[in-house]
């Protein structure tokens, strides 16, 4: 039986990584036993000097693919040197660490990935040499006049379902042709490879319909909401009592620094205290409140157990560099 593997990997692009990704026709099945390491040409993927340029693809996740279908799959990869050791831009081996030394303390992850979509050089919605009608009515709207590119993000939500991605949820965002899926909950290392292979898909399903997709998180300057990355975050712990919510907040607000500085690049222009963000220099955390840095749902607040959302990640963020940092942060606090 012969397949098709799409080996999908992160490439060393800065200061924004971007996916990459080929096609191998091999000998099936394609399970993870049984598909072969493979290599890359490093130099065209800012990974290698062209003198020294193999790179190493390590399958670590397996989807079935829903563009080919069939035994077709879809291989998410890690990217190594070629002594087999993690490539200094793979941040999965990171995190993958990070998840096994605190894996007693159950850490859930759901993710909100915020997109928009771009066609002619301009926002999907967005009238030639001008604006349409200001942010209002396009959030979670219904109507040719108010919603742009659903019949992409329905594409887009279907394949996720046939490749066993644990999306959770779609909706339209504040600004036009803006919108957002949702992953989780799942572990710190499951959440991100879902992520990223949903983001392939989103990409390569856009190709079809003559759209791209863009992470950027200020895809248009001006009185309109950037993009975000909302991640919501709990462990046992949080899911069983207050008193560890609280802690998180405070062990987050403590190192908020340098958790803004790895929360994707560009986020001083979307984190300015408008547009249902806290500012990027100031720490602040509150019950039902989208203008803090870390938002305590008001039905946990109620319930007195649950999850937090960090409010303040880039939707262009490495979820391998989120989910491992706010893993070790809240967890090194409390254990």
């Amino acid at each position: 039986m012969v397949i098709k593997a799409e080996y999908i990997w992160i490439d060393g692009t800065e200061p924004t990584a971007r996916l990459r990704s080929k096609t191998k026709v091999m000998e099936g099945p394609g399970t993870l036993e049984k598909l072969p390491i493979w290599g890359f040409d490093g130099s065209s993927t800012n990974q290698a000097p062209g003198d020294n340029s193999d790179c190493v693809l390590k399958p670590v996740a397996v989807y079935p693919d829903p563009i080919r279908g069939g035994d077709d799959v879809l291989v998410m990869c890690e990217v190594l040197l070629i002594d087999m050791t993690p490539h200094p831009t793979n941040r999965r081996a990171a995190c993958q660490a990070i998840s096994d030394k605190y894996a007693d303390m159950e850490s859930w992850f759901g993710i909100e990935q915020e997109y928009t979509f771009f066609k002619d050089g301009r926002p999907l919605g967005f009238p030639v040499g001008g604006f349409p009608a200001p942010q209002g009515f396009y959030y979670c709207g219904v109507g040719a006049d108010e919603v742009f590119g659903r019949d992409v993000v329905e594409a887009h939500l279907e394949a996720c379902i046939e490749a066993g991605i644990a999306i959770s949820g779609i909706n339209a965002e504040v600004m036009p042709g803006q919108w957002e899926f949702q992953v989780g909950p799942a572990s710190p290392l499951d959440v991100s490879d879902q992520l990223w292979v949903s983001r392939w898909l989103l990409y390569r399903i856009a190709e079809e319909f003559g759209v791209s997709a863009t992470v950027e998180p200020k895809p248009v300057k001006g009185d309109w909401n950037g993009a975000g990355c909302h991640t919501n975050f709990s462990t046992k712990a949080m899911r069983e009592g207050y008193d560890p919510i609280i802690a998180a907040c405070e062990a987050l607000g403590a190192k908020a620094e340098e958790h803004v500085k790895a929360y994707g690049h560009g986020i001083e222009d979307r984190l300015t205290g408008a547009h249902e963000t806290a500012p990027w220099t100031e720490f602040s955390y509150g019950v039902s409140n989208r203008g803090a840095s870390i938002r305590i749902p008001w039905q946990v607040a109620v319930d007195k157990k649950g999850y937090i959302e960090d409010r303040r990640p880039n939707a262009n963020m490495d979820p391998y560099l989120v989910t491992g940092m706010i893993t070790e942060t809240v967890c090194s606090a409390a254990s």
